[in-house]
């Protein structure tokens, strides 16, 4: 299924939105087999020149949304190590589905590498969604140990934050001295109670 998603990122927005439903459909049933079906390896992806481009302006879009959407947020991302950022993570199904998206590893406001994130899902979820999300690295060891891994999964190879509004209406303080902050957008905007527990982050090839 995370196939079928990743090449609807390179669709026209028109088709993307048409095609989404059924590619979704396709990968739970996928899913659903891999119980029964033996796995085989699949190639590590690319990422072509005009795709680079293409996220990297995508990347610029979601970072401006999340400070015009999140106080402290520009703040906190100019003072950390890296972000990682996914404009777009889409996914859902009825019963199991997953999630994919595409992305960029910012330090110093420029672009390093590009990761592709996939996540399964089970239970029921409204149709198809999309959402921003954002991994800021606090320290420079979370860093290095995130770039230096080989397929980095959130909640088992570094405990991640989800931020959080806090009652003044800007991001908990608490959660800002995490090693690992991540922020996740839906069309509402913050998106609370969320958790990317089980989320595995791999690095693309240029």
């Amino acid at each position: 299924m995370f196939w079928l998603l990743e090449n609807m990122m390179t669709f026209p927005a028109s088709l993307r939105t048409i095609g989404l439903a059924g590619a979704i459909a396709a990968g739970s049933l996928g899913l659903a087999a891999c119980t029964t079906t033996p796995s085989t390896t699949s190639p590590t992806p690319t990422i072509p020149s005009n795709t680079r481009a293409s996220v990297d302006t995508q990347v610029d879009a979601a970072l401006n949304r999340l400070y015009n959407t999140v106080p402290g947020s520009r703040e906190l991302v100019a003072r950390s190590k890296g972000v990682l950022v996914f404009p777009a993570v889409v996914g859902g199904s009825f019963i199991v589905g997953g999630e994919y998206g595409r992305g960029a590893l910012r330090v110093d406001g420029k672009t390093l590498d590009y990761y592709s994130t996939t996540a399964a899902s089970i239970g029921l979820q409204a149709g198809a969604q999309s959402k921003a999300v954002y991994y800021v690295f606090t320290t420079q060891e979370a860093l290095d140990k995130f770039r230096a891994s080989k397929g980095w999964t959130a909640g088992i190879d570094a405990t991640v934050a989800v931020a959080q509004i806090g009652a003044n209406g800007t991001v908990d303080t608490q959660t800002l001295q995490q090693p690992v902050v991540a922020f996740v957008l839906n069309n509402a905007g913050l998106e609370a109670g969320v958790s990317l527990q089980g989320a595995k982050i791999s690095k693309i090839a240029l």
